[in-house]
């Protein structure tokens, strides 16, 4: 019967060093900027929502905490916000609206009044 070999020092590291990469990488799919490469088969239907004055298209992923969102006013201005992992903010110029998008896809917005 042959004997068991322990594995070595070395072949321990590289499975640390493959297990924390693997990690990172789960992480920055899930969490960070890499959920923009995500397939566009986990991104779910775009659905209608209107704030304030404005038109939005949201649209949330299924495998990561994410969530995108078109904004626009007609044709005059639009902006896109991505929000994944953390909330993303945009503000407008035209038509001065600060919005915030949360990675379950909630948006919201507020009018920004005054001078300075």
């Amino acid at each position: 019967m042959p004997a068991l070999r322990r594995p070595s020092r070395v072949t321990a590291i590289y499975l640390i060093l493959a297990t924390v990469l693997l990690a990172a990488g789960v992480f920055a799919v899930r969490q960070g900027p890499a959920a923009g490469l995500l397939p566009e088969a986990t991104w779910g239907g775009w659905r209608s929502q209107e704030v304030l004055h404005w038109s939005a298209h949201i649209r949330v992923n299924a495998w990561a905490h994410a969530a995108e969102a078109e904004i626009h006013m007609g044709k005059a201005e639009s902006i896109t916000l991505k929000a994944y992992g953390e909330a993303a903010h945009g503000t407008t110029s035209m038509d001065p609206t600060a919005f915030t998008l949360t990675p379950d896809g909630k948006l919201t917005g507020r009018e920004l009044t005054g001078t300075g």
